[in-house]
């Protein structure tokens, strides 16, 4: 079968054509369980070597004559559905979501597929910068600080452009999300929680510990207290701290707000 083809600008088409990289992606993927749904198959690189892992596979494209193309090869337990993964309604039970991302819409994809229930692991290949933040190399962003209580991420590896027809203008970068069995925070307290997160980064200071005094109107006992506990710097930022150290921000100064 064709790994790849001429992309098509307004569907955000950069196909896969690295062996190694579809290698690597599919290993990732065989470490999971349960069925797959698969986010822009396009010709069918990734979908095909998965299909011979033997579990049901649903891959979802927007590319109409993609889809034509890739019903006529794939077997029997690959379903190919034409409809946009933004709109598209995931399963209500267990499954593994995969995909390589159109790069100009990982940032929406990865907001709907965190909002959303039922799946418990993700494989993702997306813009290598925007993989290493989601994963918190060098620091965690915003949105990663506010979903760590729920998902694991983890980076995985670096994917050059010129793994891709045609060649995106970066590199890609392989990005894996785990649905935690057990969470760092109640799910009932999902709001609170992603409130105090932003509050905390858009806070002004120096340091976490002046973040927190003036987010707290000068009260700095508690902040002190948690900054012993869980061995914080009072000049950390809030990129540097890890998922633990939220949640348990969360519930010893939370209540104080």
């Amino acid at each position: 079968m064709r790994t790849h083809g001429a992309g098509r600008h307004e569907f955000g088409q950069n196909f896969l054509t690295d062996r190694r990289t579809i290698t690597d992606f599919v290993g990732l993927v065989s470490r999971t369980e349960g069925p797959i749904v698969e986010i822009g198959p396009g010709s069918g690189a990734l979908t095909m070597p998965m299909a011979a892992l033997g579990r049901a596979v649903t891959a979802v494209e927007a590319d109409g004559r993609l889809v034509a193309l890739l019903r006529r090869q794939v077997p029997e337990h690959v379903r190919v559905v034409h409809g946009d993964f933004l709109r598209y309604r995931l399963p209500r039970s267990a499954h593994v979501v995969v995909g390589n991302l159109p790069f100009d819409r990982t940032t929406a994809m990865l907001r709907r597929l965190l909002h959303t229930g039922h799946w418990t692991d993700a494989v993702l290949l997306i813009q290598w910068e925007v993989a290493r933040r989601r994963a918190g190399v060098g620091g965690a962003t915003m949105m990663t600080a506010q979903w760590w209580p729920w998902y694991r991420f983890g980076l995985e590896g670096r994917v050059p452009a010129s793994a891709f027809e045609p060649s995106p203008g970066v590199d890609g970068g392989l990005l894996t999300i785990a649905r935690r069995e057990r969470p760092l925070v109640d799910p009932g307290a999902r709001s609170s929680y992603a409130d105090l997160v932003h509050t905390v980064y858009t806070g002004k200071g120096r340091g976490i510990e002046q973040i927190l005094t003036r987010m707290l109107r000068g009260r700095s006992r508690p902040v002190r207290r948690w900054l012993a506990e869980q061995r914080v710097r009072p000049t950390a930022l809030p990129r540097d701290l890890t998922a633990a150290q939220w949640a348990a921000l969360h519930e010893q100064i939370g209540t104080y707000r």
